[in-house]
């Protein structure tokens, strides 16, 4: 069973170490965040910046925790307007083929409805991305065109029936 966090302030320490533990593997999918993510001042200012954008309601962060409590994974709304939102999300190498992302884009989905009042979703993903594929499949997205993503070729997909 996984669970949903809000993204605060005080995360951001386990939220560097998983992603800095996890960088490698999540290159192999999708576009690397780049060294002045991970350096210097820019993760505590993208950060900051991010809560910002969330206390603002443009967008809605949460961490996945296991049982333990632990960082596993992302899941995100971002570009929050007109009852409609892209859902992006990031399970960590340990993870990974368990269900976590199936589960937390189900939970995020609920959250979308009821708690922040929307009735669409939309996501991207590289068009060799076959778990992210499956996940979307699982949660009531369907395939709606191609696009790119960091200009390799992908898939968009909606979902526009959110219940709570």
């Amino acid at each position: 069973m996984v669970t949903l966090e809000r993204l605060r302030a005080d995360h951001a320490q386990a939220l560097l170490a998983f992603e800095w533990e996890n960088r490698a593997y999540f290159a192999r999918s999708i576009p690397d965040r780049g060294d002045e993510y991970f350096t210097g001042p820019g993760f505590a200012e993208r950060h900051q910046a991010l809560l910002a954008e969330q206390q603002a309601g443009v967008c809605h962060f949460h961490l996945v925790l296991d049982e333990e409590g632990g960082i596993v994974g992302r899941v995100n709304l971002v570009d929050v307007a007109d009852g409609c939102a892209e859902v992006g999300y990031r399970v960590g190498e340990q993870a990974a083929g368990r269900g976590v992302a199936t589960a937390a884009v189900a939970q995020v989905c609920r959250l979308a409805a009821g708690d922040y009042g929307l009735t669409a979703l939309t996501a991207v993903t590289t068009a060799d991305n076959r778990a992210s594929m499956t996940v979307l499949g699982r949660n009531g997205f369907t395939c709606v065109g191609d696009t790119t993503v960091a200009g390799r070729p992908g898939l968009r997909f909606v979902r526009d029936s959110l219940t709570a």
